[in-house]
């Protein structure tokens, strides 16, 4: 049975705080991307998880080597956390599966506008 796990990354990309969810189901990644404006706090994450998970517009499943899992000591767990913390770097999978959607939809968008002009030039 695989294992579910989500992974939150805030971080600031002026003028925004932008935070990055992503989701893995045994090999498939998924990526959502979300705009908080100002800086939030942590009970406004919490909030916003709690109300809007839901309605995260994920990216396509991507899939992703499955790394071996081992127990990890919880004073090592929360070393790296603060490593983490401390980088303040989106996971370079996450970002190409957002660049990845992003093509997506800009394709899908210009062949829509395109089939749309060509419509209203028989019209």
């Amino acid at each position: 049975m695989d294992k579910v796990t989500a992974k939150l990354t805030v971080f600031f990309d002026d003028p925004f705080w932008v935070g990055v969810f992503e989701s893995r189901d045994g090999e498939v990644l998924k990526v959502a991307k979300v705009t908080f404006g100002s800086e939030p706090k942590d009970g406004e994450i919490y909030d916003f998880l709690l109300k809007n998970y839901n309605r995260l517009q994920f990216s396509q499943p991507i899939t992703d080597e499955k790394v071996p899992e081992k127990r990890i000591n919880p004073k090592r767990m929360q070393r790296d956390i603060h490593r983490q913390m401390a980088a303040k770097s989106i996971g370079t999978k996450a970002q190409q599966a957002l660049k990845e959607e992003q093509e997506n939809k800009k394709i899908t968008r210009k062949a829509f506008n395109r089939k749309k002009t060509e419509a209203e030039k028989q019209q």
